[in-house]
């Protein structure tokens, strides 16, 4: 697994919450492992492939331990990919994780979160540790064992250390 050299993870830049009663951030989120995931709505890979492996990371693991993150960040197609149209996409898809809408760009396309984690596009893959530590970073799709075994790994740290702070 990729260390990302084991930078604080940034804030999210989040307009509004789906499937959360509140709003998420990552420094409430310390002690657990999250998983990231950067998708639109109408990327071809994020429907085809990557949602779907986020929804079995979702079921595959426990709650407590591992949080599961997605964060809608739309750099195209801007006038179609409203939070509307994101609210009849996460119920036609059953999405249950808690979904953010990322910012737009103070200056352009690039919304605020993607150009906080320096995103090369979408799906992208965010596994940040116990800590807040940015831990892997992962353009595009990966087998489903790979992303398995790495968020394992990072589960598994505490059981591994004699730091109980992970």
């Amino acid at each position: 697994m990729e260390n990302a050299a084991a930078s604080l993870a940034p804030d999210w830049h989040v307009a509004q919450w789906f499937n959360s009663s509140s709003p998420l951030a990552i420094e409430n989120l310390r002690g657990k492992v999250v998983a990231l995931h950067a998708f639109q709505m109408l990327c071809p890979g994020c429907v085809t492939t990557s949602i779907p492996q986020v929804q079995r990371i979702a079921r595959a693991f426990n709650p407590a331990q591992l949080a599961v993150i997605g964060i809608h960040t739309v750099f195209e197609h801007h006038d179609v990919m409203t939070p509307q149209a994101l609210a009849v996409f996460i119920r036609e898809c059953q999405l249950t994780f808690p979904i953010g809408v990322d910012l737009p760009g103070p200056a352009g396309p690039i919304p605020q979160t993607m150009s906080a984690y320096a995103m090369q596009g979408t799906p992208t893959l965010i596994l940040i540790d116990r800590r807040g530590r940015l831990r892997k970073h992962a353009f595009g799709t990966e087998d489903d064992m790979r992303v398995g075994a790495d968020i394992a790994f990072l589960l598994a740290e505490r059981e591994l250390s004699n730091d109980p702070s992970l």
